[in-house]
C-alpha cells in the first residue's frame, strides 16, 4: 500500500509542505483502516458504553469496569486475522502478546484469556493447517506467559477458507491506586522504550491489515507478520508490576499497530501534548535500521512508559533486574511530535492531527436479503448425527486441552461449559466469562443474528448464576467499499449495540477488523463478543446432568406455541442445505437473563446448560455423560424443527424443585418439563412419533470428530 492521493494532498494542505517519506509511511499507517476506524467510526456511535461499573471506556489500550469497592477488571479483545493467514503460528501467538500487553499499560496483571476462531470447511486441508497452527500459536504463547485460556469458540465455515480469523481476548485484575492510562501526563516527563529490541519485523503491519488478502498472501506479506517471544513477555509482565508498584509510570502504552510511531504518537496526543524523540537511541536488534524502519517496525515485547525523570533510573535498574533493554528515547513536550535521526528531522507533525485527523469514509450501504422458507426433508436419524457430529457442534477437547487453562490457580469453571468462572478472592465474587459468536446466524440475518449472539453470550453467563457486567467486541467483516457487505456489517452492529442497551451491558471497548476478503470472497459479517458477568462465590451448575432430576426447557418460544419454527442460521440447514428466516427472539430478554441468574444460583439446580448452536439436540447431547443420560419426551408436530432451531435465549435446567423454576419464570418464559435424569448414560429421545436412542459412547464418538481426525 502506499498514502493514497487524497490522503496526501490533505495532509500537505495542513502542513503547508511536502511529506517527508517517514512522515508519508506514518500517516499510510496510522490513517490506514487497520487504526484510524475510518469505515467504521461512523456506525460505533450505536453503542451505550457507559453505566456505573464503568471506569474507563472505548479509547484506551484496555477498558475498565468496576466489581466492588476498589477492584477493577479490564477487558480488551483484538484480532490478528491477516497475520494468521500468512503465519498461523506467529500470528495467533503475537495476537495473544498484543493482547496482554494492553492489560499491563492499564496497570492490570494478566488473569485470563478467551480465543475466538474462525476457519474454512474443516475437510479441508489447507483448513486444518491453519487450524492447528493458530491452535499451536495460542497455546504456546499462553502456556509460556502463564495466563490461562479459559475459553472461546471454533467454527467453521466454507467463507473462511480465504481468510480466517482470530479473535483474542484478555481480562486483567487491579485494584484502584494501580490504575494507569494511556494518556501522558506532563511536558517534561521521559519517554522510555522497554523490552525487546526492536527489529525489521511487522513493518507495515497496519497496512496490511487494511487490505484485501492476495493469492500471494502467504509468501508476499510474511514481512508484515511480527515474530513472537513469550519468554520476554513474561519477564515483561513481571517488570510491569513491579514498575506499578512503585508508582513509576505515569502514563503506557504498548507497541502493536504502527510500532513505536504508533504507540508514542498516540499516548501524547491523548493527553493533548507532543513529544520529542530521537530514533537512534532505541534499542536496536539488527544492524543499520534506518528511520522508517525503527519507527514503524511491530516487533514484539515492548512498551513505551512516561516517567518523571527523577524516576527514569530506577526504571532502567528494573529493566536490568528482569534481563530488558531499556532506552530514554525521548521527552513529552507541549509542542509537535517530532523525531530525529542523524540530527535531521525526520517527523514534524501536530500529533492530534495524525492520530484523529483522518476523514471518514462516507460508504454506500444495501441491506441484507431475507432468506425465503427451502427445508429439505430430512431423517431425524440422519439429521441428528449430521448437526451432533458437526466439527462446529462438535467437542472442542482437541482445542482446549493443549491450553493449560488452571495456572494462576483462578479458574473454578474452565473450557467445555458455558462459561468459564475464574475466582475473584479480592472481591470473593466468580467472574464469569464467555466469548464467540455464529457466523450461520449473521450471514443469514446479520441485524437478528447479531442481537442473537449478544443474547447467548449473556445467556452463557446467566446459566452459571452471574449476572452480565460488560463487554468488548470485534468486529469483523469484509471489504466495506462493497455495498453488499457493508450492508452486513452495517446490521451486526446495529443488531449487537440495540441487544446490549436491552441487557443494560455496557460495551465498554473493541476491535474492528475490515477488508476480511480474499480471492475466495467476503467473509461474513462476524461480531465477536466477549462478555464478564459477577455472581457471589465461585460454585457454579455444572453443564453435565444428574442422574436424577426433572430436565426442563426455559425459554423455547416454538415449542410453546408462542412462534412457528425457523430452521435460519442453523447448523442443520449448513449440513443438509436450504434456507429459512432467522427465528423470532424473545420480547423480555433482560428479564428472562436476571431471572435465569438468579434461579440457576439456587441449590436445587443440579446442571444448567445454554441451549443454543446445534439446537436442542447438540445441548442434550452435551449434557449426557457415561455418569448420567437423559430421557426426554418432545410433544412437538415438527420434530425436526423442535431438535434443530436455534432461536437463543433458551435454556435447560435440571432441578429437584421444577414448581420453583416455574414460579421465577412466570411471566418471564415459557417452561416445559421435557424429561428426567436416568443412571443408563443414554440419550433416549421421543420426539412426535419417532424416537431415537444413543448410548453416551456412541455421542461421545460423534462429538470427537475434530479428535479422531487430528491425532
Amino acid at each position: 500500500m502506499s498514502l493514497a492521493d487524497s490522503d496526501r494532498e490533505l495532509i500537505e494542505g495542513e502542513l503547508g509542505r511536502d511529506l517527508t517519506p517517514a512522515e508519508a509511511t506514518l500517516f499510510e499507517n496510522l490513517w490506514s483502516e487497520h487504526c484510524a476506524y475510518r469505515s467504521s467510526r461512523p456506525l460505533l456511535a450505536a453503542f451505550d458504553s457507559e453505566g456505573e461499573q464503568v471506569v474507563i471506556g472505548p479509547g484506551d489500550d484496555a477498558a475498565v469496569v468496576r466489581l466492588r469497592d476498589s477492584t477493577y477488571v479490564t477487558l480488551g479483545i483484538e484480532s490478528h486475522n491477516h497475520p494468521s493467514f500468512v503465519d498461523p503460528f506467529d500470528g495467533a501467538a503475537t495476537g495473544v502478546g498484543g493482547i496482554v500487553r494492553d492489560t499491563l499499560s492499564m496497570g492490570a496483571y494478566p488473569i485470563a484469556l478467551t480465543d475466538s476462531l474462525y476457519f474454512g470447511d474443516f475437510d479441508r486441508e489447507h483448513s486444518r493447517y491453519l487450524f492447528e497452527g493458530v491452535v499451536e500459536g495460542i497455546s504456546h504463547y499462553g502456556n509460556c506467559i502463564g495466563v490461562p485460556t479459559v475459553g472461546g469458540s471454533v467454527d467453521f465455515h466454507p467463507d473462511y477458507e480465504g481468510n480466517p480469523l482470530v479473535n483474542v481476548a484478555c481480562v486483567g485484575l487491579l485494584d484502584e491506586d494501580r490504575l494507569v492510562t494511556a494518556e501522558a501526563q506532563e511536558p517534561g516527563n521521559k519517554l522510555v522504550l522497554v523490552g525487546n529490541g526492536t527489529g525489521r519485523d511487522g513493518l507495515g503491519g497496519a497496512s496490511f491489515a487494511s487490505e484485501d488478502l492476495g493469492e500471494d498472501a502467504e509468501t508476499e506479506d510474511r514481512p508484515a507478520v511480527q515474530v513472537g517471544d513469550p519468554y520476554t513477555e513474561k519477564l515483561l509482565i513481571e517488570a510491569n508490576e513491579v514498575l506499578v508498584e512503585e508508582k513509576l509510570v505515569e502514563s503506557a502504552r504498548d507497541l502493536g499497530a504502527a510500532g513505536l510511531g504508533g504507540a508514542s504518537s498516540e499516548l501524547v496526543a491523548k493527553g493533548g501534548l507532543g513529544a520529542r524523540i530521537d530514533l537512534e537511541r532505541v534499542h536496536q536488534r539488527e544492524p543499520n535500521m534506518n528511520a522508517l524502519e525503527i519507527l514503524l517496525a511491530e516487533s514484539q515485547e515492548r512498551m513505551c512508559y512516561e516517567v518523571a525523570p527523577e524516576n527514569v533510573d530506577r526504571v532502567a535498574e528494573i529493566a536490568e533486574r528482569f534481563d530488558l533493554g531499556c532506552s530514554v528515547i525521548g521527552e513529552v513536550t507541549d509542542g509537535d511530535y517530532v523525531c530525529t535521526f542523524g540530527g535531521e528531522e525526520v517527523v514534524s507533525v501536530d500529533a492530534e492531527f495524525l492520530g484523529e485527523g483522518a476523514p471518514m469514509n462516507d460508504l454506500a450501504h444495501e441491506e441484507p436479503t431475507v432468506p425465503e422458507t427451502d427445508i429439505p426433508a430430512v431423517d431425524l436419524a440422519d439429521a441428528f448425527e449430521a448437526v451432533v457430529g458437526s466439527p462446529t457442534t462438535a467437542s472442542k477437547r482437541w482445542v482446549y486441552r493443549q491450553y493449560d487453562h488452571e495456572v494462576g490457580v483462578r479458574t473454578a469453571t474452565g473450557p467445555g461449559d458455558d462459561s468459564a468462572i475464574v475466582a475473584i478472592r479480592e472481591t470473593e465474587q466468580g467472574l464469569a466469562i464467555s466469548a464467540g459468536s455464529d457466523p450461520l446466524w449473521t450471514e443469514c440475518a446479520p441485524f437478528d443474528g447479531a442481537r442473537a449472539v449478544a443474547l447467548e453470550n449473556a445467556t452463557n453467563i446467566a446459566a452459571k448464576g452471574a449476572t452480565p457486567l460488560a463487554a468488548v467486541d470485534c468486529l469483523n467483516g469484509g471489504n466495506p467499499e462493497k455495498p453488499e457487505v457493508y450492508g452486513g456489517f452495517k446490521g451486526i452492529v446495529d443488531g449487537l449495540a440495540e441487544m446490549c442497551a436491552d441487557l443494560s451491558v455496557p460495551v465498554v471497548g473493541g476491535n474492528v477488523s475490515l477488508y476480511n476478503d480474499s480471492p475466495a470472497g467476503p467473509i461474513p459479517p462476524t461480531p465477536t463478543l466477549a462478555m464478564v458477568g459477577v455472581k457471589d462465590g465461585y460454585d457454579a451448575p455444572p453443564l453435565a446432568a444428574e442422574s436424577e432430576g426433572e430436565l426442563l426447557l426455559v425459554g423455547d418460544r416454538a415449542l410453546a406455541g408462542e412462534t412457528e419454527t425457523r430452521l435460519g442460521g442453523s447448523e442443520l440447514l449448513a449440513r443438509v442445505g436450504g434456507s429459512d428466516r432467522f427465528p423470532e427472539l424473545p420480547e423480555n430478554a433482560a428479564e428472562f437473563v436476571a431471572t435465569l441468574a438468579e434461579v440457576a444460583d439456587s441449590d436445587h439446580v443440579l446442571a444448567s446448560h445454554d441451549v443454543s448452536h446445534g439446537g436442542l439436540a447438540v445441548a442434550l447431547a452435551e449434557m449426557v455423560s457415561e455418569d448420567a443420560g437423559l430421557s426426554v419426551t418432545l410433544d412437538a408436530a415438527d420434530p425436526v424443527g423442535a431438535l434443530f432451531h436455534e432461536q437463543p435465549g433458551r435454556v435447560l435446567l435440571q432441578t429437584t424443585d421444577p414448581d420453583a423454576v416455574r414460579q421465577a419464570f412466570d411471566g418471564v418464559a415459557a417452561v416445559e418439563t421435557i424429561g428426567d435424569g436416568t443412571e443408563t448414560g443414554n440419550l433416549e429421545l421421543s420426539v412426535g412419533d419417532g424416537g431415537l436412542t444413543y448410548d453416551a459412547a456412541a455421542i461421545a464418538e460423534l462429538r470427537s470428530v475434530i479428535e479422531r481426525e487430528l491425532d
